[in-house]
């Protein structure tokens, strides 16, 4: 796991980490991920949107390094217990193939803009992520840094 506190004022809700996932979404699609509001800190916009908003690392089993709020709700999980899992445990086992070649397609092509999976929340409870956009995250001087998630459709399966 990783150890690493949960965004609040004292780490800038982790606007570095932020940055780099908005200016990699912006590189790559051509249009900002969301509109910044002068009224608050752009890390507290993120972690408190209404979106979905996930990244993992660059390890060979990338583990969760990012979840805004929305994100935590949906999956079950606080922050402790999102940050370092392994992404894939995000899918349910036998959908773990399919979020596999996911990512491999995400490696290649930079990003895909309409995803649409089953993922599980701690619970155990179902639901059906749509178009969604998976990204490569790239830092500061363009080397690979991970991959990002954001969603905000959704829907709960029996």
């Amino acid at each position: 796991m990783l150890d690493l506190p949960a965004p609040s004022q004292e780490n800038d809700f982790y606007e570095t980490h932020i940055q780099l996932l908005l200016q990699s979404y912006q590189q790559l699609l051509g249009k900002p991920l969301l509109e910044t509001s002068a009224n608050m800190a752009l890390g507290r916009q993120v972690y408190e949107a209404d979106f979905a908003l996930l990244s993992h690392d660059t390890a060979a089993d990338p583990v969760f390094n990012y979840a805004n709020c929305t994100a935590q709700d949906l999956f079950e999980l606080s922050w402790p217990e999102f940050i370092g899992m392994p992404s894939r445990f995000s899918a349910e086992p036998v959908n773990r193939e399919e979020r596999e070649r996911l990512l491999n397609q995400v490696t290649s092509q930079g990003y895909i803009d309409n995803y649409s999976g089953v993922r599980i929340a701690k619970s155990g409870k179902r639901f059906l992520i749509e178009r969604a956009v998976v990204w490569n995250v790239y830092d500061n001087a363009q080397a690979y840094y991970g991959q990002a998630a954001c969603f905000s459709d959704w829907r709960l399966l029996p």
